[in-house]
């Protein structure tokens, strides 16, 4: 197996067709490389020609050591993490080719040592963090929210939400609004709404507009970025979600600040016609899911847990030990 540092053309060259993040996608690791501190690394294995393996990585260095992150803290990125797309389906060999893509990434980051941090945020469609835990790093299971839809009628997948979700969508449906995907004044409305609820709520808010601008723009190039909007009868902002897309899914990024509306909360509707869309092969056919992004804050599981989606674990990784507890707060790296 060879480990080579890839360009960002190289690297969506060797993406494959399905199973990563939108933040896996050129577009926006581009846009990551000009807003985030530190050096986007994206290093690529390879068996002769052919990727086996792929891995996204901001590199900080800083007085008190080195951080390697995946994704970087701040930017919103809920998972990254390494890709192992071996060409055998058999157990034994997808086994090697994932160890030996974890132990050439160790050899070649350097995070052995006791002055680099190391920390990890792998997509669900990563299966195997096994070989990380042998090469003595912490590992730690979290939980988001899939809603498969496939070619579902979405009027039969509603029959699977709470009774309370159902009555909720129904009210929305009859009241003078409309939820429709808008350009850049809707996205920062979105982002306006966003940062006043955290606010309000004495939250701290990392995210910036320039950052939320140029992500936003980049990928709706590419099909991977929709801004929901819900107006008012005279056309006031109500709320709204940005919605990002991989190959595979749709993705509830920011947004969706409750709102009501003659007495009726708006929010699910616009959750909803994303739904309806992925249903209808909007904005890719191959989209079949809508992840609710989360599933580990009890307070936010009482709503998402209402629409009936399966419940989906993802791995993090990182380096491990008391050192290492100073190090994370150094580097922002304490959940908030």
């Amino acid at each position: 197996m060879k480990l080579d540092t890839l360009s960002l053309e190289e690297w969506g060259d060797a993406l494959p067709s399905s199973g990563f993040e939108p933040f896996h996608a050129p577009a926006a690791l581009g846009v990551l490389d000009e807003h985030a501190d530190g050096d986007l690394r994206l290093y690529g294995a390879f068996k002769g020609d052919r990727p086996v393996g792929l891995f996204p990585a901001v590199v900080r260095e800083q007085s008190v050591g080195t951080a390697v992150m995946s994704p970087p803290p701040g930017f919103s990125i809920p998972h990254l993490g390494p890709l192992v797309m071996p060409a055998s389906p058999k157990r034994r060999k997808r086994e090697k080719v994932n160890t030996k893509f974890a132990e050439a990434l160790v050899d070649e980051l350097g995070v052995e040592s006791s002055l680099t941090l190391f920390r990890t945020v792998c997509n669900t469609s990563f299966p195997d963090p096994r070989p990380y835990i042998w090469n003595d790093f912490d590992l730690e299971t979290r939980f988001t929210y899939e809603l498969h839809v496939g070619d579902e009628d979405p009027e039969d997948l509603l029959t699977a939400c709470s009774k309370s979700l159902r009555r909720e969508i129904r009210d929305a449906r009859d009241l003078d609004v409309t939820v429709d995907v808008e350009g850049q004044e809707g996205t920062r409305a979105v982002f306006d709404r966003t940062a006043e609820r955290y606010a309000e709520q004495d939250r701290g808010f990392s995210l910036t507009w320039p950052y939320v601008r140029d992500l936003t723009d980049a990928m709706a190039a590419d099909d991977r970025s929709r801004t929901y909007v819900v107006r008012g009868p005279d056309g006031e902002f109500l709320t709204g979600v940005i919605a990002l897309f991989s190959n595979d899914a749709a993705y509830y990024w920011l947004g969706g600040a409750r709102t009501t509306h003659e007495g009726v909360s708006v929010n699910s509707l616009v959750h909803w016609t994303i739904v309806q869309d992925i249903a209808a092969g909007e904005p890719r056919e191959s989209i079949h899911t809508y992840d609710l992004m989360g599933a580990n804050t009890e307070r936010l599981c009482r709503y998402k847990s209402k629409f009936g989606a399966d419940l989906a674990p993802y791995y993090v990784v990182e380096s491990g030990g008391a050192g290492m507890d100073v190090a994370k707060r150094a580097y922002n790296l304490v959940a908030r």
